[in-house]
């Protein structure tokens, strides 16, 4: 079982809590994996009981954990009924949604093996994949309004490893990536909270620059991407931290160095190409591009796992318009440390993105109070899925469109300009 150099798991236990969800004295804390593996990988489990002490050290009432067991997923790929793939969990979703209506916090961990299905049938893979999705819409939904404190951080697992640090003796690649994740997390630094506290107020500074301009489009153009993202009256910039609706400040994803926004989902066009690859479901899809008219996608192509990526976007009607646009500059820590992770988690805060699916209320004014149809009135996309993928890189330029039509930059090959950057 990978195991951290010893100072750092309660460092990153402290974190967690402290930082990622803030937990407040009496709330109880569930931790899980990724929804569509529901357990948290057992190769986490020396980082969930760090967590766990933090937590009580916190005033937290309960701490539980839903593990989870890789092998176990692909032994049902292996002999379980091929009809039966559209079945999921009968209580974990329902179990989600009372533990926030309940006011309690989730903390993700990502600890997943990024080729673990790369060789099952596309058609399985998607069925399970939408089976999850529609399961946990109920959650999803609550989360797109904060409706209380979560958030997704990382461990290292031995086939992650593997996949990040190929070149490496097997002995060396857990100890590579511990090593990664700390620095891009800021635990080697002499007070990692401190250190994240300076960070985020700068994120916001940047976010209320953002928010001052009131733009009314992105414009994208890098190799093989122009696209245009209209952005709806009343979207709201968000950056590293969130309110819960019961008042609790937290961090949604640690690492973060995005600065997002909700689209106008009927009001993207043009073509765009992913810059990295993405880790979707246990498979990879790389290569691929889609093009949008009227913020639907026509046309998507991918050099592999394109069977997937059309299944994903056959999810429902909203999984083929964008929920989401994020802003990174390719001078941001992830970006530097050149790798590639495999990781969503990781891979986003190196690189612009948008999302395909759901779109967050609370990057509306006035979203969270909104009935799903009133939120689809203003621009607002709903689907059972939000799945990101990276588009930013150091060719990439982008523009602000104003109200009055008239253009201004914002990035210029993958980094901030100068008027926008970040106030350090």
């Amino acid at each position: 079982m990978p195991v951290a150099p010893d100072h750092l798991l309660p460092v990153y236990g402290e974190l967690a809590v402290k930082v990622a969800l803030n937990l407040r004295p009496g709330q109880r804390l569930f931790i899980i994996g990724p929804l569509a593996n529901g357990g948290c990988s057992l190769e986490a489990a020396p980082l969930v009981r760090a967590i766990a002490e933090s937590a009580y050290k916190a005033g937290a009432s309960f701490v539980e954990a839903l593990w989870g067991d890789e092998p176990l997923q692909l032994a049902r790929f292996s002999y379980a009924p091929r009809d039966s793939f559209d079945q999921t969990s009968s209580w974990f979703a329902d179990a989600l949604v009372r533990h926030v209506h309940e006011g309690h916090a989730v903390l993700s961990i990502y600890a997943n093996d990024p080729d673990l299905l790369k060789d099952q049938r596309p058609e399985l893979v998607g069925a399970v994949q939408k089976a999850v999705s529609r399961a946990v819409r109920p959650f999803r939904e609550h989360i797109s309004k904060n409706g209380t404190n979560w958030s997704v951080i990382a461990a290292p697992s031995r086939a992650w490893a593997a996949r990040v640090f190929p070149n490496l003796h097997a002995d060396e690649q857990v100890p590579a990536l511990w090593q990664a994740i700390a620095a891009l997390v800021r635990l080697d630094r002499p007070d990692p909270i401190a250190a994240w506290e300076q960070h985020l107020e700068a994120l916001a500074a940047r976010r209320d620059l953002l928010n001052a301009r009131r733009y009314q489009a992105l414009k994208y153009r890098g190799p093989g991407t122009d696209l245009t993202i209209g952005l709806p009256d009343g979207h709201i910039w968000r950056s590293g931290r969130s309110t819960s609706l019961n008042g609790i400040v937290f961090a949604p994803n640690l690492p973060t160095e995005e600065v997002f926004t909700m689209p106008h989902c009927d009001r993207v066009d043009g073509t765009v190409t992913a810059s990295k690859p993405l880790a979707y479901g246990g498979t990879l899809i790389d290569g691929f591009s889609m093009t949008f008219e009227r913020g639907r996608v026509v046309r998507a192509s991918a050099a592999s796992g394109e069977a997937v990526l059309r299944d994903l976007l056959a999810t429902d009607p909203g999984a083929s318009r964008l929920g989401e646009v994020a802003l990174v500059p390719h001078d941001s820590p992830v970006a530097q440390s050149g790798l590639l992770f495999y990781n969503t988690l990781f891979d986003e805060n190196a690189a612009s993105h948008v999302a395909l699916g759901a779109a967050y209320k609370f990057t509306m004014e006035g979203g969270e109070a909104m009935s799903d149809d009133q939120f689809e009135a203003v621009g607002g996309n709903r689907s059972v899925t939000h799945v990101d993928f990276m588009i930013g890189s150091p060719q990439l330029d982008v523009d602000g469109v104003l109200r009055d039509g008239s253009v201004e930059p914002l990035m210029r090959k993958g980094t901030w300009t100068a008027d926008i950057g970040e106030r350090r």
